[in-house]
């Protein structure tokens, strides 16, 4: 019998974890929903140039209240600020930027991730049906894939699955996933925890997650400043076959 929820992490602690895995210097595309939140938590020592579907390279995070500029918006239709040096173009050329392999890192949210890297994130087959938009693109040709998402659903049904039930954006795509719960990586040995939240245990984990995951957490598990055990920062696919 699962027992009763751990508290995890709010949406905006799981988005300043994800920040700190995101190297220097970085090109890096934020989906809609959750994700947008990393552009309020990347740490000021760090350069990270934010790219966004529909023309805009260096794109910051949202104005304050009375200051929203309708004619500038990230793909989700939110106001956005620029960083000094930004620059826009046809989005043409900007999905020539993704599937030619020019950003490093995406960010999307999900509805189910396999545990072989399957991603479902833009529709559930039924009712009305949304289009994909540019997510499938980033998904085949941004260098790594992560995904933030609650570890289930409000129902309590989990995301994290042996076989994804719904339409795929993109097969064996996924590299880690940040949720509430914990740090997965995707693994050929199938989800791998690399980190847990405060107060959150092994066994809430795999409780909560609808296949094997393995325990891959390294160290001595000290506890930064962010409130998570020590573990390995950015995992970019280059690095990863090196």
């Amino acid at each position: 019998m699962t027992s009763s929820m751990p508290r995890g992490l709010t949406r905006t602690q799981i988005a300043e974890r994800v920040a700190l895995d995101i190297p220097d210097g970085a090109y890096v595309n934020l989906g809609i929903g959750m994700p947008e939140i990393v552009a309020q938590c990347i740490p000021d020592e760090k350069e990270v140039i934010l790219h966004t579907e529909n023309g805009l390279l260096g794109m910051g995070p949202p104005p304050p209240a009375g200051e929203e500029d309708p004619e500038l918006i990230n793909a989700g239709k939110r106001p956005v600020t620029t960083v000094p040096g930004a620059s826009f173009f046809h989005h043409v050329d900007s999905f020539a930027m993704i599937r030619g392999g020019h950003l490093d890192i995406c960010v999307l949210g999900a509805l189910e991730v396999a545990a072989n890297g399957d991603l479902a994130n833009w529709s559930t087959g039924t009712g009305a049906v949304p289009a994909v938009g540019g997510a499938m693109d980033l998904v085949t040709g941004v260098k790594a894939v992560y995904v933030m998402a609650g570890h289930c659903t409000r129902e309590g049904e989990p995301k994290l699955v042996t076989e994804c039930r719904y339409p795929l954006t993109g097969k064996a795509v996924v590299d880690r996933v940040y949720t509430d719960l914990a740090v997965i990586d995707i693994t050929s040995q199938g989800f791998a925890v690399r980190d847990l939240a405060p107060g959150v245990t092994l066994s809430d984990v795999a409780e909560r997650t609808a296949a094997p995951v393995v325990d891959a957490r390294r160290g001595s598990h000290l506890v930064d400043d962010t409130g998570f055990q020590s573990g390995p920062s950015s995992f970019l696919k280059s690095e990863a076959s090196t």
